[in-house]
C-alpha cells in the first residue's frame, strides 16, 4: 500500500512538472514569435481615388507571405492583379530579408470603404479607409473636353509641398490648345516635370488624356482657394487632322473649365522640432558602410534618404557625423526627384569618407533628422543604427596608433555636425617613436620659448641703433585686398523664387550683394534703384508683418529681371569708421 501511494505521488509530480516545463516552452515560443508579429504591416499608394481609377494595396513581411485569402477582399474590391517580390538587406552584418506583397484593386461603388483586413501567415493586417469619388464626367455642351484637378492633400501644413495633378480630357485630335492655371493668393504655385499623355475610356467613350503637374506650397495658415483651370484650343473636324491643318477641313474650338478646389492651411504646431520639416514620409538608410578599415587610410560610406511630399529645395542637408577618433569628410550631396501619383519624392544620397587615427574598435554614430508627420500629425525622428567598426593597424606613423578605448561606452548616440568638421575630434599622432616622452615635447617647447626671446631681443637693439632717418622712410603702399565676390548670383535669386520659402529668398538676396551684407536693411542701403527698394520692402512686409507673399514674388521677379543694380561706390572713399581717428588727421 505505501509503495503504491508514493508511486502514485511521485507520478503526479512527475505530471506537474511536465505541465510546467510545456508552459515555460510555449511562453518562449510566444515570445520568439513577438517581433514577427510586429514586422508585418500594411498600406495603400492613396487615401482617395475615383471611379475607374486601380489603387494598390502593399503588403510588406519579414516572412513568406505565400498567397493569402484575398475572398474578403471581393466585396467592395474588383482584384485586377498581384505581384510579390524579395528584397535582402546587410546592415552592421546582420541580414534582414522582407517580402512585398502588391495588389491591385478597383472599387466597386463609391463612398468611404474600408479595405477589411487579411491572414498573413497567423497575422492580421490593419483596417485601412479609402474615400472613393464619382468618375470625371463629360460636361453638357463641353462633351469633346473636359478638366480634372487632384490635390495631393487638402489639408497641408504652412510650408509643406502639396502636388497638384490637372488632367486634360479630349475626345477629338487636338490642332492647338492651352492649358492654363493661376496661382492661388499667398502661395506660389510651380510646373514640374513634362506632360504625360494616356487614354481612357470614361463613360463608355475613349479620350486622350494629357496629365500636367504642379507643385503648391502656402505661405500662410488659413482656407486657400485653387483657381479652376481652364482650357481653350481647337479640334479636328471631319476631314481629319492633317485637312484641319492645312486649311481644308473644319475645326471646332473646345474650351473647358475644371473646378475650384478648397485647401484648409494648418498653422505651424508649436511643439513642432525646428528646422520645420513637413513630410509625408521620411526613410533613413545606410546605401553602403565602410568595409576594411586601416589607421590612417580612408574608406567610404553612404547614408540614403527618401522623403515624401517635399522638394529638392525643402529638403535638409544630411548632416556629417562627428566621430570620436576619426575625421569624416563628405561628398556633395546627390537628389532624384519623382512622382508617386499626385505626390512628389525626393531621394538624396550622400557620401561619407571616414579616416581612423588609429587601430582599434571605432563607433560611427547614426544620423537623426526630426520631421513632423502630416499625416499622424505629430513629431517623429527618423534616425540609423549605430555602427561598431573594427580599425586595423596602418602604416608608416600610424603602425602603432591605437584608439582610446575608455571604460564606458562614451560616444553619444545621434551626434549631428551642422555640415563642418569639428577640429577637436581629430585625435594627433606622433610622428617619431622618440617624442613619446612628454618630458622631451616640454623641453623642446622650452627651447622654442628661449630662442624666440632671442630673437626679439635682437630685432629690438638693432631697430634703436639704426639712423633717424630710416624711421622716416616711405613704407611701400600695400598691395589692395581683394574684393570679396558675392555668394549667390541670379540664377540662385530665381530658383529661390519659384521653388524656396521667403526666408530663403532673404538669404539669397543678402548673399548676393558684393561682398555679402549683414541683413535685408543693409541691402536695401546698397541698392540704386527705387523699384528694387520698394520690391525688398513688400518682402520684409510679406515675411514679418503680415504681407502677401505672392505679391512680394511677383514684384521681386520683376523688379530683380536684369539682376539686383548697386550703387556704384565713388573713387577714393570708404565706409565710414564708427570711432573717431587715433591722431589728428593732416
Amino acid at each position: 500500500m505505501r509503495a503504491a501511494a508514493f508511486g502514485q505521488a511521485h507520478g503526479q509530480r512527475a505530471a506537474a512538472c511536465l505541465s510546467s516545463r510545456v508552459v515555460l516552452a510555449l511562453v518562449l515560443l510566444l515570445a520568439s514569435a513577438a517581433p514577427a508579429l510586429a514586422a508585418t504591416r500594411a498600406w495603400l499608394d492613396r487615401s482617395r481615388t475615383a471611379m475607374g481609377q486601380p489603387v494598390v494595396l502593399n503588403i510588406e513581411s519579414d516572412q513568406d507571405i505565400g498567397q493569402p485569402d484575398l475572398a474578403p477582399l471581393q466585396r467592395d474590391f474588383e482584384v485586377v492583379d498581384t505581384s510579390s517580390s524579395r528584397r535582402m538587406e546587410m546592415v552592421n552584418g546582420r541580414v534582414s530579408r522582407s517580402t512585398l506583397l502588391a495588389i491591385t484593386l478597383q472599387p466597386r461603388r463609391t463612398g468611404e470603404l474600408s479595405v477589411p483586413a487579411l491572414d498573413i501567415q497567423g497575422q492580421r493586417t490593419p483596417i485601412l479607409g479609402l474615400r472613393v469619388t464619382e468618375a470625371p464626367a463629360a460636361q453638357p455642351g463641353n462633351a469633346n473636353a473636359y478638366i480634372e484637378t487632384v490635390v495631393d492633400d487638402l489639408t497641408p501644413y504652412v510650408q509643406q509641398t502639396v502636388g497638384v495633378t490637372l488632367r486634360l480630357y479630349y475626345a477629338v485630335p487636338l490642332v492647338s490648345g492651352q492649358l492654363d492655371i493661376d496661382p492661388p493668393q499667398g502661395t506660389s504655385l510651380q510646373r514640374v516635370g513634362d506632360d504625360v499623355q494616356s487614354t481612357r475610356e470614361v463613360n463608355g467613350r475613349r479620350y486622350s488624356v494629357v496629365e500636367r503637374r504642379f507643385l503648391l506650397v502656402p505661405d500662410r495658415s488659413g482656407n486657400l482657394t485653387l483657381p479652376a483651370a481652364r482650357f481653350s484650343g481647337r479640334g479636328a473636324g471631319g476631314g481629319g487632322l492633317f485637312d484641319s491643318m492645312l486649311g481644308m477641313g473644319q475645326r471646332s474650338d473646345l474650351s473647358a473649365v475644371g473646378q475650384e478646389q478648397t485647401l484648409h492651411v494648418q498653422a505651424q504646431p508649436a511643439d513642432a522640432p525646428q528646422p520645420w520639416l513637413p513630410l509625408a514620409d521620411l526613410r533613413l538608410r545606410y546605401a553602403s558602410t565602410p568595409r576594411q578599415l586601416k589607421a590612417g587610410q580612408a574608406s567610404s560610406f553612404a547614408v540614403e534618404a527618401t522623403a515624401r511630399g517635399a522638394t529638392r529645395a525643402q529638403l535638409p542637408e544630411l548632416p556629417t557625423p562627428r566621430v570620436d577618433g576619426a575625421q569624416v569628410f563628405a561628398e556633395p550631396p546627390q537628389f532624384a526627384e519623382s512622382f508617386d501619383g499626385p505626390t512628389p519624392v525626393v531621394k538624396v544620397t550622400r557620401q561619407y569618407s571616414l579616416v581612423p587615427n588609429g587601430a582599434g574598435r571605432l563607433a560611427l554614430p547614426g544620423l537623426k533628422m526630426d520631421w513632423w508627420d502630416v499625416k499622424a500629425d505629430r513629431a517623429r525622428t527618423a534616425s540609423l543604427p549605430d555602427l561598431q567598426l573594427e580599425v586595423a593597424a596602418g602604416s608608416g606613423s600610424f603602425a602603432d596608433a591605437t584608439l582610446p578605448q575608455p571604460a564606458a561606452a562614451s560616444v553619444p548616440t545621434g551626434v549631428q555636425d551642422s555640415g563642418r568638421q569639428d577640429s577637436s575630434v581629430v585625435t594627433a599622432t606622433a610622428p617619431a617613436s622618440g617624442l613619446r616622452d612628454p618630458r622631451l615635447w616640454m623641453l623642446a617647447a622650452c627651447g622654442f620659448a628661449l630662442l624666440w626671446l632671442l630673437t626679439l631681443g635682437w630685432i629690438f637693439l638693432r631697430a634703436r641703433r639704426a639712423p633717424t632717418r630710416a624711421v622716416a622712410r616711405v613704407a611701400p603702399a600695400p598691395a589692395p585686398a581683394p574684393e570679396a565676390r558675392a555668394r549667390f548670383g541670379l540664377p540662385d535669386l530665381r530658383r529661390a523664387l519659384d521653388t524656396g520659402t521667403l526666408d530663403e529668398v532673404g538669404q539669397v538676396l543678402v548673399g548676393m550683394a558684393p561682398p555679402p551684407a549683414r541683413d535685408l536693411d543693409a541691402v536695401a542701403a546698397r541698392l540704386a534703384d527705387p523699384a528694387q527698394r520698394r520690391a525688398l520692402d513688400s518682402l520684409r512686409r510679406a515675411r514679418w508683418a503680415g504681407g502677401d507673399g505672392t505679391q512680394a514674388r511677383t514684384a521681386l521677379r520683376e523688379a530683380f529681371a536684369g539682376g539686383p543694380r548697386w550703387i556704384s561706390p565713388r573713387a577714393g572713399t570708404t565706409d565710414p569708421d564708427p570711432l573717431p581717428p587715433l591722431y589728428p588727421q593732416r
